[in-house]
């Protein structure tokens, strides 16, 4: 007796999910099974697993020698995904199901031992590639909201190794993810947030917070304690425009390989991470053994939120330079090394000094030189070089605060500006943000007058500014522009991005 069995199926590895092959051999010998192919102590265990679960499922286990292959070797295989294609690759070598259908077909699935099919994590990754494979999928029930947000894939979905092997046998028909999809998890429900016109106040801090949104620009308030810093910044994901599809996809397969999976209700909303001041790097940037994504990544198309930014550690700071210009990370190990997606956009707040009333002219700051030059030392040069917006957030009068009426634009109206001026820019830019813009993308898309020029020069010069913050003035100024629907840019869209360079002026240096 010799007979061999070939089941697809999907492993982790990042964002990615290569193909694996489940290869099941059974020959005469004493009863035993084995498994190879690296695996990691979750695969091993889950023959104790297969074996519960095929019995209760009214199918024999073969009392024969069992070998299972997970092809390619050199991948790492961990987690219960690999039990259902395990547990069919054995029943269709004993010739107890018809393996007709597995070959254009693979499988993902955790079984428990009475043969129901628990839920896995990552299975977003797992459609995407499955769909350009051009193959079809079967995944468990609990997967099936999630998976159904790939359109392109044929997705199947099953709640019982049963079910699968009744459908392998053609006596049943399995629905697919999208029959199965859960409607209280329908995709884009916009959670409730903070309407813009509830901050009071603050319009130079308002507008800088419609700039950047508009053209995904990199923000940091600066000014006293209480000034509505990380009030201003909540209102940001209200006045962000949706998604698209293929943003939509890159956000959640992140998400769904983090411990904390992926909500389908998330679908098309941009994030919002805003992590504690006490996060290590690994946490801020990715890490671990087998490497997960970290903050930034879980950031992807949206918004990472540092509050009170010198209170970060100074290393965990510097460790965003890299994927603030690149918009990836790579975490390499001794074994392999992930790159995850990290195009986000930063937002920061911080006070002026430990103290926080450094420059208010109501509170006299109790902090010494030193120690407000210590303060400042945190967050280097080049981290602030590639924040675009510097924009102080002073104290607000009380007679404004008395005001019961609302303020300024509703978030609604804000976001149909930022709209607006995005639409116009991705059309010029080819798809791409002014923020995103890079090198000779931007003399070629932003075209500045000689006038324009020789303004800008002596602006360099007096504030000693760095190449980099010369291109991202212009990248703002077009933003501004975009924002009043101007086809060029003018000197006062150009003033009016010099000023929100706040600590490149001499009286914040």
């Amino acid at each position: 007796m010799k007979k061999l069995a070939v089941v697809l199926s999907r492993a982790e590895f990042g964002v990615a999910a290569p193909q694996v092959r489940v290869e099941v051999h059974i020959s005469r010998g004493l009863p035993s099974l084995s498994i190879v192919g690296m695996p990691e102590t979750a695969v091993k265990e889950s023959k104790d697993r297969v074996r519960a679960a095929i019995m209760n499922s009214g199918f024999e286990f073969p009392p024969h020698r069992i070998t299972i292959n997970l092809s390619p070797a050199d991948i790492p295989k961990g987690g219960g995904r690999y039990d259902l294609p395990i547990a069919l690759g054995v029943l269709a070598a004993s010739e107890q199901i018809s393996p007709d259908r597995l070959e254009r077909t693979e499988f993902v699935g955790e079984l428990a031992l009475g043969g129901q099919l628990r839920g896995i994590r990552g299975i977003l990754p797992v459609v995407s590639a499955v769909s350009q494979a051009n193959r079809r999928l079967v995944v468990p029930g609990r997967n099936a909201a999630e998976a159904a947000l790939v359109q392109s894939c044929e997705c199947l979905a099953a709640d019982s190794l049963h079910q699968v092997c009744e459908w392998l046998c053609g006596d049943r028909e399995l629905p697919s993810a999208h029959e199965r999809q859960d409607r209280s998890s329908k995709p884009g429900a916009q959670k409730p947030i903070g309407d813009l016109s509830e901050v009071k106040g603050q319009e130079q801090a308002k507008r800088a917070l419609i700039i950047a949104a508009a053209g995904g620009h990199n923000l940091l308030f600066y000014g006293p304690p209480g000034t509505g810093k990380t009030m201003l910044a909540s209102r940001l994901p209200g006045i962000l425009p949706t998604l698209t599809e293929t943003q939509s996809l890159e956000t959640a397969k992140v998400a769904s390989i983090s411990s904390a999976g992926f909500d389908p209700s998330n679908w098309g909303i941009p994030p919002y991470r805003s992590p504690h001041h006490t996060a290590s790097a690994a946490a801020l940037v990715g890490g671990g053994s087998q490497p997960m994504p970290g903050e930034i990544s879980l950031a992807q198309n949206g918004v990472l939120f540092l509050d009170e930014l010198p209170e970060f550690s100074r290393h965990v700071l510097e460790v965003l330079r890299e994927p603030l210009e690149s918009g990836k990370i790579v975490i390499s190990r001794a074994a392999r090394s992930a790159e995850f997606p990290a195009r986000f956009q930063l937002l920061a707040s911080l006070n002026p000094c430990p103290c926080g009333y450094l420059g208010d002219e109501d509170r006299p700051c109790q902090c010494s030189l030193g120690q407000i030059q210590h303060y400042r030392t945190k967050i280097s040069g080049p981290l602030l070089d590639r924040i675009d917006l510097q924009v102080e957030v002073p104290r607000v009068p009380h007679k404004v605060l008395r005001n019961t009426k609302t303020s300024g634009l509703t978030s609604q109206q804000a976001r149909s500006l930022v709209m607006k001026a995005r639409t116009q820019q991705l059309k010029r830019n080819g798809g791409l943000t002014n923020a995103q813009l890079q090198g000779r993308q931007i003399e070629d898309l932003i075209p500045l007058s000689a006038v324009l020029l020789d303004f800008l020069e002596q602006v360099v010069e007096r504030l000693r500014l760095s190449a980099r913050a010369y291109h991202r003035i212009i990248k703002v100024a077009r933003t501004i522009a975009d924002l009043k629907q101007s086809d060029e840019v003018c000197q006062s869209h150009l003033s009016e991005a010099v000023a929100y360079r706040g600590f490149d002026r001499e009286d914040y240096c």
